[in-house]
């Protein structure tokens, strides 16, 4: 006969192995980027996103990341321009003033509108910078996509972005 703590063990058992059965299919379902129900199945677990702050590439992702949630969330204004300050030199600051009055789009973006996707990579370092190339993914109106690339330098004493350029 099976005492009461035995029965506790085993019916808890079973209730993991259930969980652990029906788990992976829940948590790797993927969801299209429409949130649409045709959902698929992935075998693997999405991959962990981490970051330092030691890192200039991270910053760099960092930044990039969060300025496009703002954008795409609430338009440029008061965060969007304190997360330039916060991330960029004040050089680089003034000269992306004069840039997106000459061209009238955003100068962080190299473009108008917001990007739906965006990557960073480490791409080289030397002389104290650190650089990144950003590609940003856009869709048109027809729901084609496109890319567009750019380089970003960082100081590696302060962390700080420091140049904006399109990478054709």
């Amino acid at each position: 006969m099976m005492t009461p703590r035995a029965v506790r063990r085993v019916a808890l058992g079973s209730v993991v192995l259930a969980l652990a059965a029906t788990a992976p299919a829940t948590a790797t379902g993927l969801r299209t980027e429409r949130g649409s129900a045709n959902a698929t199945t992935a075998t693997t677990a999405a991959p962990a996103r981490t970051g330092t702050p030691r890192s200039a590439v991270d910053r760099v992702a960092d930044f990039y990341g969060t300025y496009i949630d703002v954008l795409y969330d609430s338009g440029r204004g008061r965060l969007a321009g304190a997360l330039r300050t916060h991330y960029l030199t004040a050089g680089l600051r003034a000269d992306l003033a004069r840039w997106e009055a000459a061209h009238h789009k955003d100068g962080v973006l190299r473009a108008k509108g917001v990007p739906i996707a965006w990557e960073v990579v480490y791409n080289d370092s030397g002389m104290g910078h650190c650089w990144s190339r950003v590609t940003l993914t856009w869709e048109d109106s027809g729901e084609h996509t496109h890319r567009t690339r750019l380089m970003v330098q960082s100081d590696l004493s302060s962390q700080l972005i420091s140049g904006i350029r399109s990478d054709s």
